[in-house]
């Protein structure tokens, strides 16, 4: 991280306060695709405020990404930040635009983010669209990384275990999987899903990674959560489409938003 992404995540964070009249938050979450009408259900809102309103922040280019960081309080008592989108590495501002929601959720002192995602299922024989999935561990095949320069992280738990085992009592039921991250906007081909079930890769996207990478230099505890959309190119009939993605969302948003409001109550 250089010093300017470091400042810029500090300005931001300072304008995020003065905006909500907040000193402080405990979590934040980021929305991936088809998550956003989850985030109803998290608790009452506090604010809202527009990417655009803070330093750093570009609105996003994708659609089922809101644009907007909501403050919410849970029924526990809770603040939290809620990302209602993100930017991806595919739109072409680099890896420190991708990660810069994380670092100013982190400058602004919160400690834990939960990052989710619509993700692409490679074991149809055990997934079902509609599912979701806790993410183990990843495999970054987007080329990219946010830090630079002689910072060595170490990244053998990216994703918690003590987090993940806390979502596990609240759904017993729930999968793990590894996600992979690609940086699109391509769809991967069948020979590349082929490719990823023999490396032993359970989910692809094309997010995710980077944020948890940037959250983990920022001493932050990170969860990810992997919406089951689509299985990938090759493993099913038909062709994949941003609309699927986006109406899975939405047949699935109540089941996330309570998931989600249970998890973030016992962070």
């Amino acid at each position: 991280m250089t010093n300017d992404a470091y400042s810029l995540a500090g300005t931001a964070a300072a304008a995020l306060k003065a905006a909500t009249g907040l000193d402080s938050f405990d979590v934040a979450l980021v929305m991936g695709s088809g998550w956003v009408p989850a985030a109803d259900a998290l608790g009452a809102t506090v604010a809202e405020i527009p990417f655009t309103d803070l330093p750093g922040f570009a609105a996003p280019a994708v659609a089922g990404h809101g644009g907007k960081i909501r403050v919410v309080r849970t029924e526990a008592g809770r603040s939290a930040l809620v990302f209602l989108g993100r930017s991806h590495l595919y739109e072409g501002r680099g890896a420190e635009s991708v990660v810069h929601g994380v670092r100013t959720a982190a400058a602004a002192g919160v400690g834990t983010v939960v990052l989710t995602n619509a993700a692409g299922g490679l074991r149809p024989e055990t997934q079902n669209v509609g599912d979701p999935v806790l993410i183990s561990d990843h495999i970054n095949m987007t080329g990219a990384n946010p830090i630079t320069g002689t910072t060595f992280l170490d990244l053998t738990e990216v994703y918690s275990r003590r987090l993940r085992a806390l979502v596990r009592e609240v759904d017993p039921e729930i999968a793990e999987g590894v996600y992979v991250a690609f940086r699109g906007p391509t769809y991967e081909t069948p020979a590349e899903i082929r490719m990823l079930r023999t490396l032993g890769a359970d989910l692809i996207g094309m997010s995710t990674v980077l944020e948890a990478i940037a959250a983990r230099e920022a001493g932050l505890d990170v969860l990810g959560i992997s919406l089951v959309t689509n299985p990938g190119a090759g493993l099913a009939s038909e062709p994949l489409n941003h609309e699927e993605v986006l109406e899975v969302g939405r047949a699935t948003a109540a089941r996330m938003g309570v998931l989600l409001a249970k998890i973030v109550d016992r962070l």
